[in-house]
């Protein structure tokens, strides 16, 4: 199991819920008709093919920052453009049903 945490970007093993109780923001890299088709509540949906131009807005939302989509593998393309551009904490938190 770990080499696919791995492999996904999942890292080592976070209570994220407990991270969005907390103050983190979720990020949600979906399209924005799998979005309004459901979501987490409170989650701000900018689609993976727009993660890049809208960097500004996404650096706005702070740190600790908790992607989703479907099954974690938009979130983790996401985290890596986002870390890029200097966000230290993020979490691929797989599948936004994983958030409750």
């Amino acid at each position: 199991m770990g080499f696919l945490r791995k492999l996904f970007g999942l890292g080592p093993k976070v209570d994220y819920n407990e991270l969005v109780a907390n103050g983190a923001k979720v990020l949600d890299v979906r399209t924005t008709g799998e979005f309004s088709s459901g979501n987490y509540k409170g989650s701000i949906n900018i689609p993976l093919d727009q993660v890049s131009k809208r960097m500004p807005e996404i650096l706005k939302l702070g740190e600790p920052l908790v992607v989703v989509c479907k099954s974690g593998i938009r979130a983790s393309n996401a985290i890596s453009k986002i870390k890029k551009a200097g966000v230290k904490e993020i979490h691929n938190a797989g599948g936004w049903t994983n958030l409750k």
